[in-house]
């Protein structure tokens, strides 16, 4: 889903397991006056079962946050987020 934006209030209303690693650089550079695309350091912490019961609004945001396209419905951003983020051995 393009346009979809994704409000830091939203964000840090989530537990601190199910945010991103680098959560917090990214808030802090958003307030700096850096206005240019950084790739996240490091893949995200999230086991097969974090993805399956993953809100679609969040698998968004994930693969917005990787420049990752946001197409299809729920199942498919999940099958596309779990084929990208998790090891084959995490997949099965």
């Amino acid at each position: 889903m393009s346009g979809v934006s994704c409000p830091s209030s939203v964000s840090s209303a989530m537990p601190k397991d199910l945010r991103p690693h680098g959560y917090n650089q990214h808030q802090a550079s958003k307030r700096g006056t850096c206005s240019c695309f950084q790739m996240p350091l490091h893949y995200p912490r999230y086991k097969k079962s974090d993805y399956e019961t993953m809100p679609e609004w969040r698998l968004d945001c994930l693969l917005k946050e990787y420049g990752l396209p946001a197409i299809g419905d729920a199942n498919q951003k999940r099958k596309f987020a779990m084929g990208a983020f998790l090891w084959p051995s995490e997949n099965e």
